[in-house]
């Protein structure tokens, strides 16, 4: 009953460290505030500052290959680059989504014709430049004037747009749909694209479009060339494209697109819209996928309804699965593969003495018969990996298991007797 020793609950000086004004948490505290309300901001602009770094880092390399690769492979390195676009977007959507699509080269055959359609318009509206000097008027060709510089940023624009809005289509109609029903539509959507343009007849069918698009600078002279500067032009578009995709990966859009492919219960269940992000991913892959029909066009001049066939879409399929869906690092590997392969088994199916029927009927169907065998080849890998590791997670549980076994009983748990 003495006073002096009360408990230190009802004791007025001997108060808790959470109401106590000098002893106060961190959290509550003015000057120790944590750095979690200033830490995005200052990490989001090092984020993009080092992608904007390593974009441009990716078309200095890009441009001292273009160096480096004889004027034969310089349209190959620019049809990697116009590719890589395309896999780059597909990759995020079939690795952070989830979202299995068949059809993206539909999509880019949309961007493409909107590209070539955009460009011809401004073309014959008049926004074109004279002739380069000191062309002789023998070559007809040559001597007509070529298109504004600034006319292929707007039309490349107009490509990604087409291909966004109907992407966005696509994405809405299919926002119910999983797993093979989805890829069985995209499917459908890109076996239609490709009849369809060629009945079309402001497209021009089977003859396809002949594209104005703006020659080289008078400047830089043969020491680049013109098919040198369409690669840089393709380079830069691409970084572009792989510059927003990295943000968009490290951002919120790539948090949520994790958490709804791994449980979308659970991600419904934090707040995240799933249908709509879901839709948003598909969106961005279309947009890509623009860019890269489009690119592809200004790098060929023309436009058919054979460079965005059902093989195309295989192609790009097989080279997010051969890169793996976990980065875009490998999105460039998986191009890489797919574009070396058919000019690889061309030289060699030229290089052999068969006639010309066969050596046609090989060069069309021997690259997608190693494709489809590399295919094979890393899925039953990926299993033989899946297996070791079940293999491993079993040899452990079972050494557990003896050693619970040697001595007696299992140890218990924290905070409850037995």
């Amino acid at each position: 009953m003495a006073g002096p020793q009360r408990s230190g609950r009802g004791a007025g000086p001997q108060r808790s460290g959470r109401e106590a004004g000098p002893e106060r948490s961190g959290r509550g505290a003015g000057p120790q505030r944590s750095g979690r309300g200033s830490g995005p901001a200052v990490g989001t602009g090092n984020t993009l500052a080092r992608h904007t770094g390593l974009a441009a880092a990716v078309v200095a390399v890009g441009v001292g290959l273009s160096y480096a690769l004889p004027s034969s492979r310089l349209f190959g390195f620019s049809q990697f680059v116009a590719y890589l676009a395309a896999v780059a977007g597909l990759t995020v959507l079939i690795g952070l989504s989830g979202q299995l699509s068949i059809g993206h080269a539909g999509l880019m055959a949309v961007g493409g014709y909107a590209m070539a359609l955009t460009q011809n318009l401004l073309y014959d509206q008049g926004f074109t430049v004279a002739p380069a000097p000191g062309t002789s008027r023998v070559f007809a060709a040559v001597a007509e004037p070529t298109a504004a510089p600034w006319t292929l940023p707007i039309s490349l624009l107009a490509g990604v747009l087409a291909a966004l809005a109907v992407g966005g289509v696509l994405a809405l109609a299919t926002a119910a749909l999983r797993g093979p029903y989805l890829a069985g539509l995209t499917l459908a959507f890109g076996l239609v694209v490709v009849p369809a343009s060629a009945v079309i007849s402001p497209l021009r069918g089977e003859q396809g479009l002949r594209v104005r698009v703006p020659r080289m600078p008078d400047g830089l002279g043969p020491a680049v060339g013109e098919t040198r500067w369409r690669a840089w032009v393709a380079l830069v578009a691409t970084a572009v494209v792989l510059l927003l995709l990295a943000n968009l990966v490290r951002g919120r859009l790539g948090r949520n697109l994790r958490a709804v492919r791994d449980d979308e219960v659970a991600a419904a269940l934090c707040g995240i819209p799933v249908a709509r992000t879901r839709v948003l991913a598909f969106v961005v892959s279309a947009g890509t996928a623009g860019m890269a029909g489009g690119v592809y066009v200004y790098l060929t001049s023309t436009v058919l309804p054979g460079y965005f066939g059902l093989s195309l879409s295989l192609f790009l399929l097989v080279a997010v699965v051969l890169g793996g869906s976990g980065g875009l690092a490998g999105a460039a590997w998986g191009t890489l593969f797919i574009v070396a392969v058919p000019i690889a088994t061309t030289e060699v199916v030229g290089g052999l003495h068969v006639g010309p029927v066969l050596a046609a009927r090989l060069a069309g169907n021997l690259p997608l018969a190693l494709l489809g065998l590399a295919l094979v080849v890393v899925a039953l890998a990926r299993l033989r990996d899946h297996a070791a590791v079940r293999r491993f997670v079993g040899r452990r549980r079972g050494e557990v298991s003896e050693a619970r076994d040697d001595t007696g009983s299992a140890r218990p748990a924290h905070g409850i007797r037995q």
